[in-house]
């Protein structure tokens, strides 16, 4: 993809809306070069030569078939292309949403309604990131004081996922601080009970910074009690699962997370 000198913004969207036209207003006062086009497979692929990067802005009806058709579609050319996007939609949607159209599962997603710094600050990262690799596996980050289960769950699932491994809290952080420059976590798998910091003050931890308070955390924990199940989730993780639970099952539930 060829980028020229000031670097073009292309906003998709099946509805334009004050909302937008203040995102276009904020994205050129930045020294972009923004326009708004109609999510048509054959109008996106017209603008992928000399886009920088697309936006994906997802109105609250976004489930409708004819929208999620039309975005597959769109989602195919970004993969073919090599593109970069930024989705930017309802967070009670994006899970189904990202069911829906999986293969917009690894571009970066944001929460209505957008800061616009925060915005900006997405629209300079995502861009000076390397194209996306058609390719690149999700990446998985397992969190784990006990070095044996980390690397038993690595085993499990480095067929399917690029796995890495910490074993504490602050060790996760700088990892996570790195890894968003270059090649994003997807999913944390996370040690419910840790020594020093334990699961719960890592996800608080998570959800503080802007780099990583989007990305699913799923906590392990070796106690199933529903006394338990119900600590866990009054963290309000993206789930939970045991520690003892089988390979085949453990995948099974983090493709409803990462399709």
């Amino acid at each position: 993809m060829a980028e020229s000198k000031v670097k073009r913004i292309i906003i998709v969207s099946f509805q334009f809306s004050v909302v937008m036209k203040s995102i276009e207003g904020q994205l050129a006062d930045g020294g972009y070069m923004v326009a708004t086009i109609e999510p048509k497979p054959e109008t996106v692929a017209g603008y992928t030569e000399d886009a920088s990067l697309f936006i994906l802005y997802l109105q609250a009806d976004i489930m409708d078939e004819y929208k999620l058709h039309c975005l597959k579609n769109i989602a195919e050319i970004f993969q073919r292309k090599k593109m970069k996007a930024i989705l930017i939609g309802e967070h009670k949607s994006k899970s189904d949403f990202l069911q829906a159209v999986p293969a917009l599962s690894a571009f970066v997603w944001m929460d209505r309604p957008v800061d616009a710094d925060i915005l900006k600050k997405k629209v300079d990262e995502t861009i000076a990131r390397p194209s996306l690799d058609p390719n690149r596996k999700n990446r998985i980050l397992i969190i784990d004081d006990d070095p044996s289960y980390a690397k038993m769950m690595k085993e499990f699932l480095k067929d399917i996922y690029k796995v890495d491994v910490v074993t504490a809290g602050m060790q996760a952080m700088t990892f996570l601080e790195r890894a968003a420059k270059m090649d994003p976590v997807d999913l944390i798998l996370l040690d419910y009970e840790m020594p020093e910091m334990d699961g719960p003050q890592v996800l608080h931890m998570l959800r503080q910074k802007e780099e990583t308070k989007e990305i699913p955390v799923i906590f392990l924990t070796g106690n199933g009690t529903k006394e338990a199940v119900n600590r866990v989730m009054q963290m309000i993780p993206d789930g939970y699962v045991l520690k003892s639970t089988p390979r085949e099952e453990l995948i099974e539930y983090i493709h409803k997370i990462l399709p």
